[in-house]
Order: C-alpha cells, then structure tokens, then sequence
C-alpha cells in the first residue's frame, strides 16, 4: 500500500487503455506517453502493461509501507526519496515509511510513477485506467486526492538487497526538449477540402499549445484553417492525433481520453511514432507539423518500436531475465 499525501496538479492511474469498447462509445483512454510508460515499467520489472501513476504538470507525494522498486520517466521533473534528490529513468528501492516526492515539472509536461506489481486498483472493462469524463476506472474515477490509498499488486520476485547501479542515458527522454516539438502528420480525409492556403499554413506555421488543453485535446493557437467551401459533416471516426477543425479555423489534436466520434473536418492524423512528443507538450509550447506519406508514418512507428524493444530487452538483462527475443 502507499498513501497520497499530495496528489499533485493532476494525477491519475493509467494504463494500456481500455480495448475493444469504442463502438458503445468508450474511448481507449490510458496513458498519453505509451515510450516513457512501458520504459517505466520495465525499470521496475513488470510485464509491460501495469498501472502506474500518470502525473500532469506537478506531481504527487507518496508515502509507501511496502518494500519495492519504484521508477519515474517522462519529462523533467525533480523528484525526492525522504528529502534527498532521486534521479529520474531510473530503478530506485523503496522502504517502508519512504516519502517520494515528485515535483513541479522543469521540461515537458507529464511523468510516469511505475511500482513493481503496478498499482492494484480493480479493472474495469479489461482495464485500470481512470477516464474521469464518465468517473470510470482507477480510484472511483478521479485524480488522486490527500487521504487516498493506493493498493500495489504483487510483484515478481526480485534481488533489492543492494542499490542499482544502472538506469537508462539521458537519450532516453530526449523527445521533451524545446518550446518547438515537430510533430509529423499525414493529411485527414479532409485535408483536401481546406484551401491551398490553409493547407500551406497547417504544415508552415507554428501552433501554440494554448492551456485549454486536457487529456480530451489540446487547443492550438494559430493561423485560421479555412474550407474551401462550407458544408455539413456527419459524425465520423476520430482516434488519439487526429486533428479536427472547428468553425473557429483553430485546430484540435484529439488526445487520448477524446471521443469515438467527432463532426469536424479532420485536416490530419498526428503519426503514432510522435504521439509521446506530442502528450509532452506543455501550454505555450509551439507544434509545428511536419507532412509524411502513410507508409512513411508506419514506418517510422515500427522502427520506434524496435528501439523501444531493444531499450527494454537491455533493461531486462540488467535485471537478469532473458528476453523472448533472444
């Protein structure tokens, strides 16, 4: 168990998200930044798909009454073991009576708390994400709040007599820096509709983050996207990156907790490769998106995912297990 002396801006259980119920309307929801989750819960030696603790803006104070392995990603945030610093893309044991401290965040915008055995609340329609649009999942469908207690499943067995001597480099969360984050993007079933200008401009100007932005969307602030003539949409398919414009001309990038369905014209789909780019950004952060072909996008996202493969199967032989694919 752990108590939450704090729980931060903004923070809430999530996990792979919630499959196979977007045609009664559910979202998948789950965590924004799939790269530093799954490296999270390698870190502490989980299977992969865990809850952990997904922390917006600042983050929560934890006081912990078991023996574990804790790990926090994502972007730059200064954390805190009973006062000391603690680094972060890093295993870390924890002892009873132990206080983490996650603060305010330096660089990007969202981190990862991953404990060995994941976070032990119930699952809900095969997941134990908190999607609090509809209070589902998590605990009782909210941020966390001072008082709560938080249950951590059963970990695997693991040697934490000794402190680690290991963790991964900094390249492993290069993808927050800068006010500037290029975003790749293939033109939406809508694009051409748009005018030559405004097909121009989405793709030459930069877009700030404005803060109406949630896990829902996030507003931009840019140059007015115009059609090239109006006309009436039906509800059509949306998922996490896809970009809808409304009668304002000021685009929306759909996030993960956006629903199935949406009747704006969609200008474009951000690439799945550059959607954890995307979860980082903060308000007041510039987008400048970045034309790719389809087959460019998939590309780019199988070749994330054998980086990503290749992060975790070194992250597990440090740990001493071998690979399935060795």
């Amino acid at each position: 168990m752990m108590d939450v002396i704090d729980g931060g801006f903004f923070t809430t259980v999530q996990d792979g998200g919630r499959i196979g119920y977007r045609n009664a309307g559910v979202p998948v929801g789950g965590v924004m930044d799939a790269w530093a989750y799954r490296l999270a819960n390698a870190l502490v030696g989980n299977e992969g798909d865990e809850a952990v603790l997904e922390a917006t803006m600042s983050g929560p104070t934890l006081r912990f009454h078991v023996e574990t392995v804790i790990a926090v990603c994502g972007g730059d945030f200064p954390c805190t073991l009973n006062g000391e610093p603690m680094a972060m893309w890093k295993p870390v044991i924890i002892r009873p009576g132990d206080v983490l401290k996650v603060g305010v965040c330096q660089a990007g915008w969202r981190a990862y708390i991953a404990v060995s055995g994941g976070i032990g609340v119930p699952s809900v329609m095969g997941s134990r994400s908190t999607y609090v649009p509809a209070q589902l999942g998590g605990l009782s469908g909210r941020p966390l709040q001072p008082g709560d207690v938080l249950p951590i499943g059963t970990a695997r067995e693991h040697n934490i007599r000794k402190p680690f001597r290991w963790g991964l480099s900094s390249d492993a969360g290069r993808y927050i820096d800068g006010k500037t984050k290029t975003v790749r993007a293939v033109p939406g079933p809508e694009y051409s509709e748009f005018t030559p200008e405004s097909r121009r401009q989405f793709f030459a100007a930069r877009y700030h983050v404005t803060p109406q932005s949630d896990r829902i969307g996030y507003r931009l602030s840019g140059p007015a996207l115009v059609l090239g003539r109006e006309r009436e949409m039906v509800s059509e398919a949306v998922v996490f990156g896809t970009v809808q414009v409304p009668t304002s001309g000021q685009p929306i990038v759909l996030m993960a907790d956006s629903q199935t369905t949406g009747g704006y014209p969609r200008i474009a789909q951000v690439a799945a490769a550059d959607l954890p780019v995307l979860a980082q950004a903060r308000p007041g952060d510039r987008i400048q998106f970045q034309p790719v072909a389809p087959e460019e996008a998939v590309q780019l996202y199988i070749e994330q995912q054998r980086r990503l493969g290749r992060w975790i199967a070194a992250i597990r032989r440090q740990w001493g297990e071998k690979d399935e694919n060795d």
